[in-house]
């Protein structure tokens, strides 16, 4: 009888099954826009609209009543910053105090410097700045942009005092970043780099839990883009942050979730309804993640020439309870959502909830487009 007792308590042999709706349910919470940004850690920003930017995709699934833009024109009151993570987007002004005053990889010159402390001036003299202003009052010019191309000496100046912490972006005007002086005394200055850097990792990990050890390691080598000044201490963050987390060994790989977190629990039960979900979504953001949980490999084809597309310019991926079944291009043509969905196993699943679950999500993002009708 005590034998029986004990076996029935031990813990279940964790599987992919686990991680695949411990990936899904974990993340799919529904709370207010602040909330939303400030569980999730980071909302990678992108901007492209088709049918919506990726950040307002991501958070509609999150945020109660969200609608195209709402992050855009509640920002200026919110307690969140545009800046670098392992990418670039949204997140919590207390993270964003972790990796700064950050340095950057490439020094500034002493005249690049004054021209820096020009220009601060100048924002500080009016409050929020947009770059037309700059280049009328400095006339900088133009420059060459990383990718080969031409833009404004102006804008790339204020991305680089953007970067290093001297302005920030106060809000967005049709897109078009509008910048603020940094109020510096904002900003952390740490002695305990090993516990910041810590404190980076858990945001990682709470974000695009569970992770595969490649995946982690991968994501650890990204704060490079956060922290260029800690680089080096990144491998020693990966090797603590390896030993403290919870962990599993599935099918030869080791997975890696935050504490307080159990992948086995009937929390994690997947529910009915269909999503349509942003490219740069936690759930499908790593790829290499997606090809082990769904058994297929999802590629974004924005920049992939049209006749080498596979699944369309902007193809969301497509969740039904815990499995992601195929994908959905969706555009808004007439005053109408128009959906084509294509799928893994070359048809729909032969399931009237399903039908009706799709109809549904179709719906919700024609009320989040603000669009008066549908067709699927």
């Amino acid at each position: 009888m005590l034998l029986s007792m004990a076996s029935s308590r031990r813990p279940p042999t964790l599987t992919l099954d686990h991680m695949r709706r411990h990936a899904v349910a974990r993340t799919l919470f529904v709370t207010t826009l602040f909330k939303a940004i400030e569980r999730l850690g980071f909302v990678q920003a992108d901007p492209i609209r088709a049918p919506a930017r990726a950040q307002d995709l991501t958070l509609r699934h999150r945020v109660r009543d969200y609608r195209a833009g709402d992050l855009e024109r509640r920002y200026p009151r919110l307690a969140i910053e545009e800046d670098f993570f392992v990418n670039y987007g949204f997140l919590p002004r207390a993270t964003q105090r972790l990796f700064h005053p950050r340095t950057a990889r490439i020094a500034w010159t002493q005249n690049r410097l004054a021209m820096a402390h020009d220009v601060l001036d100048f924002v500080r003299e009016h409050g929020a700045v947009h770059p037309r202003q700059v280049d009328a009052h400095f006339q900088h010019g133009k420059t060459r942009n990383w990718f080969g191309g031409s833009s404004n000496a102006s804008t790339q100046l204020l991305d680089g005092m953007h970067y290093r912490g001297l302005v920030r972006i106060a809000q967005r005007e049709s897109g078009v970043r509008v910048y603020a002086a940094a109020d510096l005394h904002q900003l952390m200055v740490t002695e305990d780099v090993a516990a910041t850097m810590d404190a980076l990792v858990n945001a990682v990990v709470a974000k695009y839990a569970p992770l595969p050890a490649t995946s982690l390691r991968v994501l650890v080598a990204r704060l490079r883009q956060a922290a260029p000044q800690w680089a080096g201490e990144r491998l020693a963050a990966f090797h603590r942050a390896a030993a403290r987390l919870p962990s599993a060994e599935i099918n030869g790989q080791r997975w890696y979730w935050p504490e307080g977190e159990s992948p086995a629990s009937r929390r994690y039960e997947p529910d009915n309804s269909v999503r349509m979900l942003a490219p740069f979504d936690p759930i499908v953001w790593d790829r290499r993640r997606f090809e082990l949980l769904w058994g297929w490999a999802y590629r974004f084809e924005a920049y992939v020439p049209a006749s080498k597309r596979v699944r369309g310019y902007y193809a969301l991926p497509l969740l039904w309870r815990d499995q992601v079944i195929g994908w959905a291009n969706a555009a808004a043509r007439d005053g109408r959502l128009v959906v084509h969905c294509g799928y893994v196993r070359g048809r729909a699943p032969r399931d009237a909830r399903y039908r009706a679950a799709l109809h549904d999500e179709a719906a919700r993002m024609a009320t989040f487009l603000g669009l008066r009708d549908l067709t699927i």
